[in-house]
């Protein structure tokens, strides 16, 4: 009550004193405040402010309110909202290159993935979207992706042959699971589970977010934590009010996006430990679900089988060799 009371007379003063935000940036996300992304840009909203001295106003519209992800860089372009979080997935007709996050078994782990996003690689990214008319400010984690069945446990590349997996559409994807024997099965998000529970598809790939949140492991037997893939965003802004902002507002923008972004992956690491306990409690207290951590040499042979489908995207047209050979090389 007091948070409210004090709310209500900084809003008043504001109002009396007849100050005005110069600029209204409105920022587009398609999931619910708590999650990662949600709370990252609730806090780039307070951060930008701060550092504006109030001359932008940040909105932030969760949940769709405004948009819907398939829906939102067009908005993007004409500036109908100024700012939006995507999956990479969104952009595969702008900029096909962002499949090279689909990669298997690309990334050794979090630092290193983030090494390339915040390098070189990361910088040749943005440059693709931000030539297209969308200014590219930076990358946000959902997390790595595990792999479950409820046929047989995935522990060598051979484990996956016959087994129908769900995918979303992506050539990376298509080939990924080729490449061991699998039939991968293009099946919308929000058809998964009961493609799990009925036994249309027998495994699935998601982060322990995605797989606890959509109860996936209350409809598999074995959860394999492989780290193969990796699921994030893109975030990207209107170029129309980019070119609208002076130097210092710019640089405003650029320093909480930096801020926001260290927070995002702070909570997106904390989330998916969490979830990944959860998900660990529920298999040791119903034993209806066997997880299993791949050894060192288990997941290099994992790795071996599926990078033969690195050369297939050597193209610029898909992804480009430099970019490929530029993640594997980054110290």
């Amino acid at each position: 009550m007091k948070k409210l009371v004090m709310g209500a007379v900084a809003a008043a003063v504001l109002a009396t004193s007849g100050l005005a935000a110069d600029y209204t940036l409105k920022f587009s996300h398609v999931v619910s405040d708590n999650t990662p992304k949600g709370k990252a840009a609730r806090f780039f909203e307070k951060r930008l402010e701060e550092l504006s001295g109030g001359k932008i106003d940040v909105q932030v519209y969760p949940s769709s309110q405004l948009y819907k992800d398939n829906a939102v860089l067009k908005a993007i372009r004409l500036d109908s909202v100024q700012m939006a979080a995507p999956s990479f997935s969104k952009f595969g007709k702008i900029v096909p290159n962002l499949a090279l996050f689909d990669l298997p078994f690309l990334f050794n782990d979090m630092g290193h993935l983030h090494r390339v996003q915040d390098g070189e690689v990361g910088e040749k990214l943005k440059a693709m979207v931000t030539k297209k008319g969308i200014v590219a400010l930076s990358f946000w984690d959902n997390h790595f992706k595990q792999l479950s069945s409820s046929k047989k446990a995935l522990i060598t590349p051979d484990d996956a042959k016959g087994q129908k997996f769900r995918i979303m559409s992506s050539k990376v994807l298509e080939a990924q699971f080729h490449s061991v024997g699998a039939n991968p099965q293009m099946m919308p998000f929000s058809e998964v589970y009961s493609g799990l529970q009925q036994g249309v598809i027998d495994g699935q790939e998601n982060t322990n977010s995605n797989i606890f949140t959509k109860k996936f492991h209350e409809v598999q037997k074995y959860l394999t934590i492989t780290n193969h893939g990796y699921l994030g965003y893109l975030v990207v802004m209107s170029k129309k009010f980019w070119n609208k902002l002076p130097a210092d507002l710019q640089a405003n923008v650029t320093q909480a996006m930096k801020e926001a972004t260290i927070k995002e992956r702070e909570y997106a690491e904390d989330l998916n430990t969490k979830q990944f306990n959860e998900i660990k409690a529920y298999a040791e207290k119903t034993g209806n679900l066997e997880i299993i951590n791949l050894t060192a040499e288990q997941k290099a042979a994992w790795k071996t089988a599926v990078s033969k489908i690195y050369p297939e995207f050597y193209s610029d047209r898909k992804i480009g060799k430099d970019l490929i050979e530029g993640a594997l090389n980054t110290k």
